[in-house]
């Protein structure tokens, strides 16, 4: 409830309500929120203060307008911290959703020499390629291309890869994720990323490739990810240094 003769500003506290309303799906997605006049006569506020909280949760992807039609609750983000080796299926059950693999393909290739250095194998050796897409309570969320060295994974059979490939090399051969290194680009979905993901062709996505290695020293494989933007984003905490 907004408190007239709180220190927090009018403005603010009607954030505070719509997006209490938004988490508790009391404003589901794609529904209309009321207009500027409701909230002034409900909360006897002045319409720039209406305005003001509503352009910064359009701001913010907790609303957006469609011209002549009124201002809608936006599907909202999946949040990722930065920190920590985490899983695609691990973050999805911390956040409640159903995680669920589809794959596309599943191949025997030959590494180039980009891959051949990350994965610290000679160009031209065998390596597995997996082609899947990763979802959210059936929802699409990433077109991943994973590539991992066939001496490391002789036995990966592609209903191993509709599992986790992580579990399947821990429990294998006793080895642990000991360390990721990951790089993010911001793109626009090509014609076939974007039909995957049921996305328009053209909408941004995130790039991100991560290379993991096992606690032996050895790389245990190379993810390129195409990420929805739409429904994702990334989170990481800073601290000065002295």
């Amino acid at each position: 409830m907004i408190q007239k003769n709180s220190l927090s500003p009018l403005y603010y506290q009607l954030e505070e309500e719509i997006k209490e309303a938004i988490q508790k799906l009391e404003l589901a997605p794609g529904e209309m929120i009321p207009s500027e006049k409701e909230y002034t006569e409900k909360y006897e506020i002045s319409r720039m203060t209406v305005r003001q909280a509503i352009s910064n949760l359009v701001n913010d992807g907790y609303l957006y307008r469609q011209r002549g039609k009124g201002t809608f609750v936006a599907q909202q983000k999946l949040e990722q911290p930065l920190q920590g080796l985490t899983n695609f299926s691990e973050d999805m059950i911390s956040r409640g959703f159903e995680p669920s693999t589809r794959v596309i393909s599943f191949n025997e290739v030959k590494a180039d020499d980009d891959l051949a250095a990350k994965l610290e194998v000679e160009a031209g050796n065998p390596i597995f390629e997996l082609i899947r897409v990763r979802l959210a309570d059936q929802l699409p969320m990433a077109y991943e291309r994973l590539y991992i060295p066939k001496d490391l994974a002789q036995d990966l059979t592609e209903e191993i890869a509709l599992a986790s490939i992580q579990d399947y090399v821990q429990k294998t051969f006793g080895f642990k994720i000991q360390h990721g290194r990951q790089v993010i680009e911001a793109s626009i979905a090509q014609k076939y990323e974007a039909e995957i993901l049921e996305v328009i062709e053209g909408s941004p996505v995130l790039l991100i490739e991560r290379r993991s290695t096992l606690n032996s020293n050895i790389p245990l494989g190379v993810v390129r990810s195409v990420y929805r933007a739409d429904r994702y984003k990334f989170r990481i905490n800073l601290e000065r240094l002295s």
